[in-house]
C-alpha cells in the first residue's frame, strides 16, 4: 500500500486528478511529506504539460487541506529553523501550478483553511460542496501567525485591501460555504460531492485557456493600489483601527498583516511573496505567535481531545455514556442557557423551578435565543421547532424521574442546593450524575447533601452558557473516577471545552478571576483615575477591562465573592481592605451595583453605558491636583500587575494541586474568564515571556517590593 499523501490520475480526456489522500493522517495537512509529493506532481504536470487539458485538485477525505501540520511547524521552530526556504519552495509550487497554462480548479469537498485554502486560491476556479460542517477561510491571525503560503498575496488581489483585510485577514474568519460565496472566496458552490467532479470538468471545458486574474491582460486590483488617491484616503484608517482594536497590546500577527497587505499590494506577485514570507520569519521569531500556537491548538486539542480522562486501574477506557434525559434546576438566565446547549446537542431537558410559570421564562430565554438565529439565516423554523421541543418546563419535581443527570444552577445558598439535591434525589435515576453549576462553593462541603458523594460533581458554566466555549468541571474530595468520565462525556456532547479542576474555594476560574477585579479596586483606591484603570486593562489585552466588566457581572455578585475569598486567603495575599471597602460602599452605601440597575462604575441610559460615573473620584483618595503637574502613572506597570497577579494566582493553584495541567490552566484563563490571548494563557505567560524567564523574576521582585506580598513568586516551573 502506497503512503503517498497525493495520488495522479489523467482521465482519457487529459483532465488530470490530483487527489489528496494521506493514509498516515484521518485528514490532510500540509507536512514536509506534503510538499515534497506536490512539489513532484508540479514537476510532473509541467513536464506533461502539453498532454494535458486541465487539472483537478480534489480530496478523498471527508476535509479538503486543514492546513499546515502543527506539530511539525512546532519542532521545526523549537530547533530554530527558519522557515522561509521551506516556503518559499512550497509557494513556488503553487505559482508553478498557477502558471501552468492550463485551467485547475479546486474541488473543495470539506473544510479548507489556512494552507488549505492557500492552495484552492492559486487555482483558477473554487468549487465547494454546500455541506454546513464545511469551513473556509484563513484564521493564521489568531494564532499570532499571518497566512504565508500566498494567502494574504493572492486574498488582496482577489478582493482589494480593504475587503481582505476587514473582512478575513485581520479576524482569521472561517466561513460557511454560502457566505464564502458570497464574499468571493469560492466561485461555485454544488449541492453535494457527487457533484463536485462534473462540475469541475465543465468548467475546465468550458475555460481551456483559463489563468489567474491577476495574470489576466488589464488585471486591476478592487478598490485600487495604495497610490489610488481614493484608497490613499482612508489607508491610514487600517491602522487607527487596528490600534483602537488592541489599545496598545501587543498584536504583532495583525500589524504584521496589515503590513506585508499594504507593502505587498503595491509590488508584483512575486515580490508579494517575498515580502509575505519575510513578514512570517519576523513572527516566528517572537514570543507572541508561539505562546498563541501552544494555547489555541496544542493546548486547545489537549482539552477538548479529553485529555485529562481517567482509565480504569486496569488501564481501559471507561465507556463513553452520553445522557439522555438531562435535569436542569434553576430557569434564570444561566439554567436557561445549560437547557438551551443542551437541547442544542439533541437530549432531552427538564428545566425545573419553583413553580410552572418560573420554568416557562427559562423556555422563553431559549425561545428568543432561536428567533434571533432564525431570522439571521443560521437556522431554520423548523430545526428550532424541534429543539425547542427537546425543553420541558416544569415546577413539579416528580417530572424529573428517569433524568441521568442533573445541573443544578440556583442562587449561590449551600443551604438552598441542599435542599435542591435532597427533593431530587430520590426521583432521578439510581445512578444519574449530580452536578452543580457553581462559582466558588466547595463541592466536598455540597456533596454532603446527597447519599451518593462519590456521584457529585461541579460543573461551572460561564454565563452567556450559550456563547461561552469553556465548561470548568470540579473534583470533589469522594467523587470517583467514572463520574469525572462521564462529565467530560457530558460536555464533548454539548461540545464544550472542558477543564478538570480539584476542590478548592473559587476553584480555579475564579480564584485567578478574582485577582483581576480586586487588583482595579486597589488601583482606584490608591488613587490612580477610574479611566487610567480601564485603559491598563485595556493596554494589557484584556477583551473588557475591568470596571466595565464588574458592572456587568454585578457588584453585588462581585461583593460576596470576593469576601468569602478574604476569609479563605492566607495571610500575606489577602485582598487589600481598601478593596474591600470601595466594593462595599458600590453596594451598600451609594446603591450602585451594575449595568442591571442602571448604576455601577459607568452610567446608564437606556441599558446603554454612557461613560464612568463623575462621582467616583468622590468615593477614592483624590488623584494629582487640577492643574499641577505629576508623572502620569505608568499604564504598563498597571498592565503588568493585572498579568503578573493573575498569573501568580495561576502557579499557586499548580502547587496547591487545584489545576494539574498547564494547558487546561491556559485555556480556563483564556476562555473563562478573558486572560489575554496574546499571552498563550498564564502558564505560557510565565514560562514564555517576550522578555525571557530572568525578566518574568526581576518583574515580579519589583512589584513585590512596590505593591506588595500578593506578587510574591514562589516558582515558575512547568507542571
Amino acid at each position: 500500500m502506497s503512503t503517498d499523501p497525493i495520488r495522479w490520475d489523467r482521465r482519457d480526456d487529459g483532465i488530470v486528478v490530483i487527489t489528496f489522500d494521506d493514509p498516515t493522517q484521518q485528514v490532510n495537512t500540509i507536512s514536509a511529506r506534503f510538499q515534497d509529493a506536490f512539489h513532484a506532481v508540479v514537476d510532473r504536470l509541467v513536464a506533461e504539460r502539453d498532454e494535458i487539458t486541465g487539472v483537478v485538485l480534489a480530496s478523498a477525505k471527508k476535509t479538503w487541506v486543514v492546513g499546515a501540520d502543527l506539530v511539525e511547524f512546532r519542532e521545526s521552530m523549537e530547533r530554530g529553523e527558519s522557515l522561509g526556504e521551506a516556503l518559499d519552495g512550497f509557494k513556488a509550487d503553487l505559482r508553478r501550478l498557477e502558471t501552468l497554462g492550463r485551467p485547475v480548479v479546486a474541488a473543495i469537498n470539506g473544510t479548507a483553511l489556512g494552507g488549505g485554502f492557500e492552495i484552492a486560491l492559486a487555482c483558477h476556479h473554487r468549487i465547494a460542496v454546500d455541506d454546513p460542517s464545511v469551513r473556509i477561510g484563513l484564521p493564521e491571525v489568531k494564532l499570532g501567525l499571518l497566512p504565508a503560503g500566498g494567502g494574504v498575496t493572492r486574498l488582496v488581489r482577489l478582493l482589494g485591501l480593504q475587503a481582505a483585510l476587514t473582512e478575513h485577514l485581520l479576524v482569521g474568519a472561517e466561513h460557511r460555504v454560502a457566505a464564502a460565496k458570497e464574499k468571493g472566496l469560492v466561485d461555485e458552490v454544488v449541492p453535494d460531492a457527487e457533484a463536485l467532479m462534473p462540475a469541475a470538468i465543465a468548467w475546465i471545458g468550458a475555460h481551456p485557456d483559463a489563468v489567474a486574474r491577476w495574470d489576466a491582460p488589464g488585471y486591476k486590483m478592487p478598490g485600487g493600489t495604495p497610490s489610488n488617491p481614493k484608497l490613499a484616503m482612508i489607508l491610514p484608517s487600517f491602522g487607527a483601527n487596528l490600534l483602537k482594536q488592541t489599545n496598545g497590546a501587543p498584536a504583532p500577527g495583525p500589524r504584521a498583516i496589515l503590513s506585508a497587505a499594504v507593502e505587498g499590494a503595491q509590488v508584483d506577485l512575486e515580490t508579494a511573496s517575498a515580502i509575505e514570507t519575510r513578514y512570517m520569519e519576523s513572527l516566528l521569531r517572537g514570543a507572541t505567535a508561539r505562546n498563541m500556537l501552544q494555547a489555541f491548538f496544542f493546548d486547545l486539542q489537549y482539552c477538548k481531545g479529553g485529555g485529562g480522562r481517567p482509565v480504569r486501574a486496569d488501564g481501559t477506557p471507561y465507556p463513553e455514556r452520553r445522557p439522555t434525559k438531562v435535569a436542569v434546576i434553576g430557569a434564570g438566565m444561566m439554567g436557561a442557557g445549560i437547557a438551551y446547549v443542551t437541547a442544542r446537542a439533541g437530549i432531552d431537558v427538564v428545566l425545573k423551578d419553583v413553580d410552572h410559570a418560573a420554568a416557562e421564562k427559562g423556555l422563553a430565554h431559549c425561545r428568543s435565543i432561536e428567533e434571533k438565529k432564525v431570522a439571521r439565516g443560521r437556522t431554520t423554523q423548523e430545526k428550532a421547532d424541534a429543539l425547542l421541543a427537546r425543553i420541558h418546563p416544569t415546577g413539579d419535581v416528580a417530572d424529573l424521574a428517569g433524568c441521568d443527570l442533573v445541573v443544578e444552577a440556583v442562587f449561590e445558598s449551600p443551604e438552598l442546593k441542599d435542599k435542591v439535591f435532597r427533593e431530587l434525589e430520590p426521583v432521578v435515576a439510581p445512578d444519574a450524575l449530580l452536578g452543580s453549576n457553581t462559582s466558588t462553593l466547595p463541592i466536598t462541603g455540597l456533596a454532603t447533601s446527597v447519599q451518593r458523594p462519590e456521584a457529585f460533581i461541579g460543573l461551572h458554566f460561564f454565563s452567556p452558557v450559550e456563547k461561552m466555549p469553556l465548561l470548568e468541571i470540579i473534583r470533589g474530595e469522594k467523587t470517583d473516577d467514572e463520574t469525572l468520565a462521564r462529565a467530560l462525556d457530558y460536555a464533548a456532547a454539548i461540545r464544550m471545552t472542558p477543564i478538570i479542576v480539584n476542590d478548592s474555594r473559587g476553584f480555579y476560574t475564579s480564584r485567578v478571576f478574582g485577582r483581576y477585579i480586586t487588583e482595579a479596586l486597589t488601583m482606584l483606591s490608591e488613587g490612580i483615575a477610574p479611566a487610567v484603570v480601564e485603559q491598563a486593562g485595556r493596554r494589557a489585552g484584556y477583551p473588557a477591562p475591568p470596571l466595565q466588566l464588574m458592572d456587568e457581572l454585578n457588584l453585588k455578585t462581585v461583593q460576596r465573592i470576593m469576601h468569602e475569598s478574604a476569609r479563605a486567603e492566607e495571610p500575606g495575599m489577602a485582598t487589600p481592605p481598601e478593596a474591600l471597602r470601595l466594593i462595599d460602599a458600590m453596594v451598600d452605601e451609594l446603591q450602585r451595583p451594575g449595568r442591571q440597575a442602571g448604576a455601577g462604575f459607568y452610567e446608564y441610559v437606556d441599558g446603554k453605558r454612557a461613560g464612568l460615573w463623575p462621582g467616583l473620584r468622590e468615593h477614592v483618595p483624590a488623584g494629582p491636583t487640577p492643574g499641577v503637574l505629576e508623572p502620569a502613572p505608568d499604564l504598563q506597570e498597571l498592565a503588568d500587575r493585572f498579568l503578573f497577579l493573575q498569573a501568580i494566582e495561576t502557579q499557586r493553584c499548580v502547587d496547591e494541586g487545584v489545576i494539574q495541567s498547564d494547558a487546561e490552566a491556559n485555556i480556563g484563563a483564556i476562555f473563562g474568564i478573558g486572560f489575554p490571548a496574546w499571552t498563550g494563557g498564564p502558564r505560557q505567560f510565565l514560562a514564555n515571556h517576550p522578555d525571557g524567564p530572568d525578566a518574568v523574576r526581576q518583574r515580579t521582585v519589583e512589584l513585590e517590593e512596590r505593591h506588595g506580598a500578593r506578587f510574591h513568586l514562589v516558582t515558575a516551573a512547568r507542571s
